[in-house]
């Protein structure tokens, strides 16, 4: 893609402060999870796929977790169209929405049970959710379930 040139300074740096990784919403959906009890790797690498990583993962389970940005993946809610370079913009957004439905699947070739959240998602439902599934995904695998339950304390 061609290089652009910023539509101003403020722009420009505005952009470059953007956190492509360990966000609030992330933080705060890793945090619910480890007060529930589930242990995960963050920023793992999706397997067979360089440059690629996982928000969070439960490798032993098989359980993807990724937490997308309402703009750089296009939100159906929330996603705005850039007015300035819209061009420029739109191939950028689309590329990012085509990569995201690679990688989900190539994981579910894989055998990941994959799970996408917007980040305007309260933390609390993510978590819940996340909770639920790798739960699930441990007991379909014959595990124990990642969060302790009353029967499992002695």
């Amino acid at each position: 893609m061609n290089s652009v040139t910023p539509s101003s300074p403020g722009v420009s740096a505005r952009m470059s402060r953007q956190a492509s990784k360990d966000t609030g919403v992330e933080l705060a959906v890793r945090k619910l999870l480890h007060a529930a009890g589930l242990r995960y790797r963050i920023e793992y690498p999706v397997p067979g796929m360089p440059r690629r990583r996982l928000d969070v993962a439960f490798p032993g389970a098989k359980v993807a977790v990724l937490i997308d940005g309402c703009f750089w993946h296009g939100c159906p809610e929330h996603a705005t169209q850039p007015k300035a370079n819209a061009d420029w913009w739109r191939q950028k957004l689309d590329r990012n929405m085509a990569r995201d439905r690679e990688t989900t699947e190539h994981l579910i070739a894989a055998g990941w049970k994959v799970l996408r959240f917007w980040e305007h998602l309260p933390p609390e439902e993510v978590a819940a959710a996340v909770r639920a599934a790798v739960d699930e995904e441990k007991r379909r695998r014959g595990r124990r379930g990642g969060s302790a339950r009353p029967s499992d304390r002695a």
